[in-house]
């Protein structure tokens, strides 16, 4: 259980009033999650309040939640409600939002000088050059455009694609789908009355020459492989 002073509010507005009550920041995320969290580590205090900073506590709760029982309707509150955010806990998942985004340039881009792939640490250091910050609450892929717009007077990026079509035998298609999957987007696929497969599939140009191999080894270079 958290200490009441290092605890923040989550807070639910029902049937006019308003219920609140003070919980671990982390652990009431994790609760809404849907994590293994138990309840009573995530409380503070085993009350709900109308005001907790004031102390008061809410009168009416059956009317509000249909029970008394302090488990389930912070359960309620927590993941149906308002909980509030200590700075730290926003650095943090600002932190994780700055890694997811530096894998997925990493998976895709390029130095269009060296056609060489780019070091996630080298993308790190350029983004902490250009003083780009992230938006913890926003999706990855929706703050991707900006940074890459940010990054380029510091760091030239290449996100070049090359298309494939390959025609895999029946003897390998089964096995080789998922490597088709793992390296890019399949844009066609036709599965030839022999059991054989025809697809077409795009990827990153930096990506190529793994699937190549990879292709080739899962087939012994039984295999047929055109760039489109």
């Amino acid at each position: 259980m958290v200490n009441v002073e290092d605890a923040v509010v989550a807070k639910l507005k029902k049937n006019g009033q308003n219920f609140e009550i003070l919980v671990d920041c982390e652990l009431a995320i994790k609760f809404r999650r849907g994590e293994n969290v138990d309840i009573n580590d995530v409380l503070a205090v085993r009350n709900i309040f109308k005001d907790a900073k004031k102390g008061e506590v809410a009168p009416h709760l059956f009317e509000a939640f249909g029970t008394e029982n302090i488990e389930e309707i912070a359960a309620e509150i927590i993941k149906q409600g308002e909980i509030q955010l200590t700075a730290e806990y926003k650095r943090k998942l600002a932190e994780q939002k700055k890694k997811e985004v530096i894998g997925k340039i990493a998976d895709s881009a390029m130095d269009p000088r060296t056609k060489l792939p780019i070091p996630p640490k080298r993308l790190e250091l350029a983004i902490e050059q250009a003083h780009i910050s992230f938006d913890p609450f926003k999706p990855a892929e929706e703050q991707m455009q900006q940074v890459i717009e940010k990054l380029r007077p510091v760091l030239p990026l290449s996100f070049e694609k090359r298309k494939f079509e390959v025609i895999i035998p029946a003897r390998h298609s089964g096995a080789c789908y998922g490597i088709l999957k793992k390296y890019g987007k399949i844009l066609k696929e036709n599965w030839l009355g022999s059991g054989a497969l025809q697809a077409e599939i795009e990827m990153p140009a930096k990506m190529a020459e793994g699937f190549i191999d990879e292709l080739n080894k899962k087939t012994h270079g039984d295999v047929q492989i055109d760039e489109k």
